[in-house]
């Protein structure tokens, strides 16, 4: 018996192409440095172009760097995709950002003060309420209800004891009003905190300031429920001190009182009345600077809880990554001629909602989507739009204007160090140095690898993913 054919390793388009490369040494650790300074972003994009680095006053050009130099002619920028599903690379960087961000409102620095380590600060989270019994893991004494006692990565967990009964309208509708009922949940707090200091509610803005960064998490069901962390300021923001009477303890009881209260009626012909408001189970705990023993979270825990789920999505549920757009008007909202477009049941491959690969329970929460999307009082809501998102369609991420620094602050100090360290490899600093312009042209060419580079990206996605390993092992060792 002959054994089976395989094609030799030097055959493969991947291996010619590195081995091609080879031949040449300069250009071969032209295309690795480019693989590598993307850190192997799953799907980069392909630029063509140039800049060049200019003396202001004259105009002469001190240092070109253009494309055609490049033994691809193209050069790779990372896709910065938030997605750990879609980039872990980039994600990466994503959730270091997030997690400088909420630090940074907890202990002071980038623009805070570091006074604002003394200011009452609360983790809360608010949950979305039952729509149905569903398969849990209770405790490993207590089986589910189904009298089963589900593995941790068993797929029924979060799908509902009985689909006929499960509100799924309801599910929806909640995850689309999400981000109204935060609005209203923001002003509650203000003024059961305003009823504690004894104070109208149009004073309180001269009196107290609320500062809060969250971040969007879904349960296994497909709910959506928000991971927050709260602070109380003086009048002027984080370089003020609140008055004494706000302490962590009132902030908590008042946190938990204005969830509580939280109510919004959605009305509809088709649909009747529904009535929206967060789930019994609201937690608010106090952050101080170290982990405590009496409940209260670290300021190094919170910031690494919300920068975890900050590269998460809808995905985490068994949903898919990308939206599902109606194949007449490829998600735009109108046909070719103008008229308005009601979605049909498909993605944007034409594929029908019922072929789609995912779990049935997911299936069904898309569908509801975009039947309900169709519905003339919910046509505002472009349901069919966030379909994959299981009807929420806000940020993954918010925050208020006082709370901290930015994500584009963030990225533009990233962006100087590294200009400031290329004008140093090419000696243009000193006091002798003319001021600087920069000139530059780009094109847009496509995405991803050629399959030499996608396995030079492997590598270092492996060779990353193993000095995270280790790097990890070593602190859990300490």
């Amino acid at each position: 018996m002959h054994a089976p054919a395989t094609t030799p390793i030097s055959h493969s388009p991947a291996v010619r192409e590195l081995l091609a490369l080879a031949a040449d040494g300069d250009a071969f650790h032209h295309v690795q440095a480019q693989v590598e300074h993307v850190a192997g972003c799953t799907r980069p994009v392909q630029l063509t172009g140039y800049t060049a680095t200019l003396d202001a006053t004259t105009g002469e050009p001190l240092s070109v760097y253009t494309t055609a130099d490049e033994p691809t002619g193209r050069l790779l920028l990372a896709c910065g995709n938030r997605r750990a599903s879609v980039c872990p690379a980039c994600s990466r960087l994503y959730a270091a950002d997030t997690y400088h961000l909420i630090r940074a409102g907890l202990t002071g620095g980038k623009s805070v003060p570091d006074t604002v380590t003394t200011h009452p600060k609360v983790f809360a989270t608010l949950t979305a309420p039952s729509f149905g019994p569903v398969h849990n893991r209770p405790g490993n004494l207590k089986p589910c209800r189904c009298g089963t006692h589900h593995a941790a990565n068993d797929p029924a967990l979060g799908t509902p004891l009985d689909p006929v009964t499960y509100d799924y309208c309801g599910a929806v509708l909640f995850n689309a009003h999400a981000g109204a009922l935060w609005h209203r949940f923001t002003v509650y707090l203000r003024r059961h905190l305003a009823q504690h200091a004894g104070i109208k509610r149009s004073e309180f803005a001269s009196v107290l300031r609320l500062s809060f960064a969250k971040v969007a998490e879904y349960q296994k069901r497909g709910a959506v429920h928000f991971h927050a962390v709260v602070r109380l300021d003086g009048p002027d923001g984080p370089t003020s001190p609140p008055p004494a009477w706000a302490t962590p303890a009132v902030l908590a009881d008042a946190i938990t009182a204005a969830a509580a209260g939280v109510r919004l009626v959605i009305e509809s012909d088709a649909l009747g009345s529904h009535e929206l408001a967060w789930g019994d189970q609201i937690d608010a705990r106090p952050i101080t600077a170290t982990l405590g023993a009496d409940g209260t979270l670290s300021d190094a825990a919170v910031a690494g809880y919300v920068a975890k789920y900050a590269t998460k999505g809808a995905e985490a549920t068994g949903t898919l990554d990308h939206a599902l757009y109606c194949v007449p008007c490829k998600g735009s909202g109108q046909r070719s001629d103008g008229s308005h477009c009601r979605p049909c049941h498909g993605s944007g491959e034409g594929q029908p909602l019922r072929h789609l690969v995912v779990e049935r329970h997911v299936r069904q929460l898309i569908r509801t989507c975009w039947h309900l999307g169709q519905l003339p009082e919910f046509e505002h809501l472009g349901l069919w739009r966030s379909a994959h998102m299981l009807g929420y369609r806000g940020h993954f991420s918010t925050k208020s204007r006082r709370y901290s620094t930015t994500l584009g602050a963030l990225r533009d100090t990233r962006r100087q160090w590294c200009t400031e360290r290329a004008h140093e490899r090419l000696g243009l600093i000193g006091p002798d140095i003319p001021t600087l312009t920069t000139e530059s042209a780009w094109a847009y060419l496509g995405t991803g690898y050629t399959p030499g580079e996608e396995l030079l990206a492997a590598t270092v996605r492996r060779n990353r993913a193993n000095a995270l390993r280790l790097k990890d092992e070593g602190e859990r060792s300490e």
